[in-house]
């Protein structure tokens, strides 16, 4: 069976099943719809929480992000696995306890405020459509390739695919899709991993086989890729850093809180039937991640090396790097090329007109780099390889079965999706539950309010899919955007609600308005208002990354620490909440309330 035939079955098949899952637990009230009922078993949710978790970002970008970066690429590792912890220990529990399903609501009734609740829905709306262009750039990037058409027509049938299951199924179908989604994404990803392993170092485990030597030499894959990107002019895969270290810093730091505050993640603590069920569930979900990122360093590594060594011989057979029969001949460039050629996500150059790929850094730190590339004729690096195609193109690049490749189609596409349906699932909720039901229109019914939160979820799909037709950037760029929002404006209220009984209303509202404000600013600068091209003003900030080196990704942090500095300044000058507001602040924080708490709210 030729390799299109499968994957075209290999994706048809994970598509109905997610479908038929979809109709088999469709949601059929509000509770079911927004928290699946509260009946989720831990173990379940975990697993549905770590697909939630593991998007288009995960799968597909940051293992490239990492090849592309080295050792900098790291602090997605740090930042996302950090935050994760710090959500599962210090604010799922107690929002759990607090008994409400949605992020905006548990602010609008610690802040005794509606207008809380307003500005809530409005920073978790932008953060989450942020989200979801990531997602749609993910999944335009996984069709374009493996359904030969063109990414704007990938991004408008993953549109399709993800309305009917979301749309139709609401929390209670998209937590048991979901299950399915994680099993489909972690075989997709650490399959190959093993493969790829065993053939570079001998040792099937990939985690070990980074840090193994080269089968049949005594030189590790580490040591081995440092020698090859040194000499062809890049950075020291195992020191590179990701600018400087303060922004390295502030970048691991935004994604770390920025984590804390994405709303699609804390909702998954509200299916479960206790909040001893919610604590579990976060232990069993940081399992479940963990697979994943502990694998993606070597996926990173190991892809990188053999990218270099498939269009340059000299990689694997020894000798000069720069002599002229080891940069392969264009004619004779593997298929996997040419397929990926088409999606324009990898493109080549004949600069010097010489019928050769040379794939080399063509702006060395190095002298000596650029005298080799020099005195070899090179006219500049002919391959541009775009970061987001590593982890799909790996098993290609690695000449793996034809399954292998379908099996990482598959998995692709079920991480964007399944994070997609998530964030559709907290920006739904945010509409017609805290916008319509609990300001705008109280007495709403439960069938009209259900419809409104459908309505919602197309809205978003249609919205998301145009921004994901032209990203700021890469998958996992946009997305810690997305983080960079959520840390700036939800994690400081959600914080201070929690931890700070004196926190008034005022003081919350100001610093939320604050902190998304001058952190979108400064996205805003770098990347176009609302992300749309030809709108970007970088030259009025003083030009890129003005502000102390840091980049727009990595700004979440200083935008929450201006929300905690005015919301606490703000708070300093106004009165305190009422009593009642105290006592239930105290009240949730008692170590206790492992019974069940109504599912329903």
């Amino acid at each position: 069976m030729d390799l299109q035939t499968t994957i075209y079955i290999g994706v048809g098949l994970s598509f109905a099943l997610y479908i038929g899952i979809a109709i088999w637990a469709r949601a059929g009230s509000t509770s079911e719809f927004y928290a699946a009922g509260g009946s989720v078993h831990p173990v379940t949710n975990g697993m549905a929480t770590a697909a939630d978790w593991m998007s288009a970002a995960s799968f597909i970008s940051m293992a490239g992000l990492i090849s592309n970066m080295g050792y900098g690429g790291g602090l997605f590792l740090m930042g996302w696995t950090g935050g994760y912890v710090l959500l599962a220990m210090l604010l799922a529990p107690y929002l759990r306890k607090f008994g409400k399903f949605t992020v905006p609501q548990f602010i609008g009734d610690r802040f005794y405020s509606k207008s809380a609740s307003m500005v809530a829905v409005i920073c978790l709306l932008t953060a989450s459509i942020t989200y979801i262009i990531g997602q749609m750039t993910g999944v335009g990037v996984a069709f374009s390739r493996f359904l030969g058409v063109s990414s704007e027509t990938g991004i408008y049938v993953g549109m399709g695919i993800v309305f009917l299951y979301a749309v139709f199924g609401g929390m209670k179908g998209i937590t048991y899709t979901q299950v399915a989604q994680y099993i489909v994404l972690i075989l997709a990803y650490t399959v190959p991993a093993i493969f790829i392993s065993l053939q570079l170092t001998g040792m099937p485990i990939p985690q070990l086989g980074l840090g193994s030597n080269m089968v049949g030499t005594d030189v590790s894959l580490l040591s081995k890729l440092d020698m090859v990107v040194t000499d062809l002019g890049f950075g020291q895969y195992t020191t590179t850093t990701a600018g400087s270290t303060l922004n390295m810093f502030v970048y691991t730091l935004s994604l770390m809180i920025g984590t804390a505050g994405l709303p699609h993640v804390i909702m998954r603590f509200f299916t479960v039937p206790t909040v001893k069920d919610a604590r579990s569930s976060a232990g069993w979900a940081l399992v479940f991640i963990a697979i994943l990122y502990t694998t993606a360093p070597a996926v990173a590594a190991m892809a990188k090396l053999n990218l270099h060594g498939t269009v340059n011989t000299a990689v694997v057979k020894g000798g000069d790097l720069y002599a002229e029969e080891s940069s392969i001949k264009a004619d004779d460039r593997p298929d996997w090329m040419k397929r990926w050629e088409k999606t324009g996500l990898l493109k080549f150059e004949d600069k010097n007109g010489d019928g050769r790929i040379q794939y080399y850094n063509d702006k060395p730190k190095s002298e000596e780099a650029a005298a080799k590339a020099e005195a070899a004729g090179w006219k500049g690096n002919e391959l541009t390889v775009n970061a987001d195609i590593i982890v799909l193109a790996n098993p290609e690049i690695a000449l793996l079965p034809n399954w292998v490749i379908a099996l990482v189609a598959a998995g692709g596409l079920a991480a964007a999706l399944s994070t997609a349906a998530g964030l559709l699932m907290a920006i739904s909720s945010a509409v017609s539950h805290d916008l319509i039901k609990n300001i705008f229109v109280p007495d709403i019914s439960e069938k009209n309010e259900l419809l409104a939160g459908k309505i919602a979820m197309a809205v978003a799909i249609v919205i998301s899919g145009w921004l994901g037709l032209n990203p700021p950037g890469f998958a996992a760029g946009t997305v810690a955007l997305a983080f960079g929002i959520a840390a700036s404006s939800l994690f400081p209220a959600i914080m201070m609600g929690i931890f700070s009984k004196k926190m008034n209303k005022e003081g919350a509202i100001a610093g939320m308005l604050s902190g998304l404000a001058v952190t979108l600013f400064y996205v805003f600068a770098h990347k176009g208002i609302f992300f749309v091209k030809g709108t970007e003003y970088v030259d009025m900030i003083g030009g890129a990354n003005s502000f102390f080196g840091i980049t727009p990704e990595a700004f979440g942090a200083i935008g929450a620490l201006v929300n905690f500095i005015v919301a606490f300044a703000v708070d300093k000058v106004t009165k305190e909440p009422p009593e009642h507001i105290q006592h239930m602040v105290e009240a949730v924080r008692i170590p206790r309330g492992s019974k069940a708490v109504d599912g329903a709210h």
